[in-house]
């Protein structure tokens, strides 16, 4: 019972928190476009290039995994070593 009370304050502290600091992370309105922009109103952003952080992270990813596996690998021949004395 103690637990679910530590953990119903946490919850309700943490959603209080996230509503009071909400409007101030709010973002002012975009500024007017600029003269000689081609259009009136300010246009959708067309998306920022991930190729490069992508292709960074998916070998970084791969890299951990086969280190991951070689050591998974390396310990399982260690324990099915016989020990010889």
């Amino acid at each position: 019972m103690k637990n679910i009370i530590k953990y119903l304050a946490f919850v309700s502290l943490l959603v209080l928190a996230i509503f009071i600091t909400k409007p101030v992370q709010a973002d002012p309105p975009a500024p007017p476009p600029p003269g000689g922009h081609g259009s009136t109103e300010n246009q959708e952003p067309s998306g920022a290039p991930i190729e490069g952080g992508l292709s960074i992270l998916l070998a970084f990813g791969a890299g951990y995994g086969g280190y991951k596996l070689y050591r998974s690998r390396k310990e399982k021949d260690a324990e099915e070593e016989p020990v010889t004395e």
